[in-house]
């Protein structure tokens, strides 16, 4: 049975050449994603800034809507299609200011995928899903273990996915990049007897599909859960879920994982992801998580 461990877990994400977070305070924070620096929204840094002048390219300005909304204000050149970036030794990706305050990759999400590589060591035929995949940097860091099912709705995202993956060499990599719904293609998996040796997903807090599919975190994410656990077995090595920005705890999201995986081995942690400023140590959180391993 997997055990739940109830301490809270921090993964921090310290930065490295292509994305530093510089500094933060005030309910914004300043970043440099490789030779240009941001300005972007971010209510959790309700301290005060370490720099008292913020020298930044662009800023996102949100607007009245705060589900939503807002706009790029620059001060500086940016480059209309983007810039390349990496990370590690093989993934590379395009930054660009996107109309919804991102920038084409989440960083934080940088210990994760170092967190997946360790449970597939050694691997070289793993079967691994990306579900909500976005712009598909985690399937470059899967790729290298085996075969990887990249899942998301928008057929931008999943383009720019493709880009990114021959910025990087990796065409030839087994990649399926499909424009499907999340849930309704888990579903299919579960009917046809599918299994993987892991899964991580990044679900929105809301989101519709190719066809119009309307999903609501909370209420598609048991069933959705539950689906990815059939789609596991006692060989299977992690499944990785992350939430954010909404008010949920990550014992809630442990306590859900606690109770879809009882009939498997490994370990339920949850926590935070972190991203760690330069030069001050301070820690930004950027949203919850909770994971099942099974160590082999």
């Amino acid at each position: 049975m997997a055990e739940l461990r109830r301490n809270p877990v921090l993964m921090i994400g310290e930065g490295w050449d292509a994305y530093r977070l510089l500094d933060s305070g005030h309910g914004r924070k300043l970043e440099a994603y490789g030779p240009y620096r941001f300005i972007r929204p971010e209510p959790q840094a309700m301290w005060s800034p370490r720099l008292e002048q913020w020298d930044a390219h662009g800023e996102f300005v949100p607007g009245s809507d705060e589900d939503g909304g807002g706009r790029w204000h620059y001060s500086k050149a940016v480059p209309d299609d983007g810039w390349a970036l990496g990370w590690g030794e093989e993934a590379r990706f395009t930054a660009q200011c996107t109309p919804f305050r991102h920038l084409g990759f989440f960083p934080d999400m940088a210990p994760v995928w170092d967190w997946m590589g360790d449970r597939l060591e050694g691997c070289t035929d793993a079967e691994t899903m990306n579900l909500f995949g976005y712009t598909g940097v985690g399937t470059q860091a899967l790729s290298r273990f085996g075969r990887v099912t990249h899942v998301d709705a928008s057929k931008k995202s999943v383009g720019q996915g493709r880009e990114n993956a021959a910025l990087a060499g990796l065409e030839d990599r087994p990649i399926r990049w499909l424009v499907e719904d999340a849930v309704k293609y888990t579903a299919r998996e579960v009917r046809r007897g599918r299994r993987y040796d892991g899964i991580i997903l990044d679900p929105p807090k809301f989101g519709r599909g190719p066809d119009g599919e309307v999903w609501r975190l909370e209420e598609g994410l048991p069933g959705l859960v539950s689906d990815c656990r059939r789609l596991l077995d006692g060989d299977s090595r992690f499944l990785f879920l992350t939430v954010y920005a909404v008010r949920m705890s990550s014992l809630a999201l442990a306590g859900l994982l606690a109770e879809v995986f009882e009939g498997l081995p490994g370990t339920i942690e949850h926590g935070d992801l972190a991203v760690q400023e330069d030069g001050s140590g301070r820690l930004l959180p950027t949203a919850i998580f909770a994971r099942w391993s099974n160590p082999r």
